[in-house]
């Protein structure tokens, strides 16, 4: 029994630095103030996590887990309603752990494990989009040139894991609190899937066109 209490403080405490990080951004975010938070002594914390980069490091080692988990789902996308639900899902799983993404440069440029570990989770995302249009072009869904597929994944990974900077961009104030989430996220998963209509064949090219247009109301 007593051994299970450290167990729940360091759990609180990353619950507690995620929730942080998210809202403030993780660079505004000291020990201190997570301490402080939580209502214990910056020793307590200290105990479980001895630098901040520890604490970053638990999240990522988190969320790549969570994301690599739902990159294997990539494999059973057929059809357009397939890809959309498969992008809203990792839209979603990025919310979650959006300071990682609004802090993306500060944090590469300072902590060596997040700069290779991101790279390997970017390899990920991108053959899990190859996937993708592999099984959307195996079902007929989409025609796609072979010499295209490169340059249409590595976009949709782009968006993918820039879009929500470009949203903080343009409502720093808003964008990125929990209230606006269902919005940024819908559109996030429409532009991303919106770079395969030139590619869809004529009635998942229609079948696109009503999830966005019922997706805006």
């Amino acid at each position: 029994m007593p051994k299970k209490a450290p167990r729940r403080t360091a759990e609180r405490i990353l619950e507690t630095s995620l929730a942080l990080f998210n809202r403030f951004g993780e660079p505004n975010v000291s020990t201190t103030l997570i301490s402080a938070e939580l209502g214990i002594s910056p020793g307590n914390l200290y105990y479980h996590y001895p630098a901040k980069d520890e604490l970053i490091n638990s999240l990522f080692e988190r969320y790549e887990r969570s994301l690599n988990e739902l990159l294997g789902a990539a494999e059973g996308v057929r059809h357009v309603e397939d890809a959309w639900f498969f992008l809203h899902s990792l839209f979603e799983r990025i919310w979650e752990y959006r300071f990682l993404y609004r802090d993306l440069n500060d944090l590469l440029s300072k902590n060596r494990l997040l700069e290779t570990r991101f790279q390997g989770l970017l390899g990920a995302k991108t053959r899990a989009v190859r996937q993708l249009l592999g099984g959307l072009g195996r079902s007929g869904a989409i025609q796609i040139d072979g010499r295209e597929l490169d340059p249409t994944a590595d976009g949709m990974v782009a968006l993918l894991t820039f879009w929500l900077s470009f949203e903080y961009v343009r409502d720093p104030r808003h964008a990125l609190e929990p209230d606006h989430a269902q919005a940024a996220l819908l559109r996030g998963a429409q532009h991303v899937l919106h770079q395969l209509a030139p590619y869809l064949e004529p009635a998942q090219r229609q079948h696109l066109m009503a999830l966005s247009s019922a997706y805006q109301r």
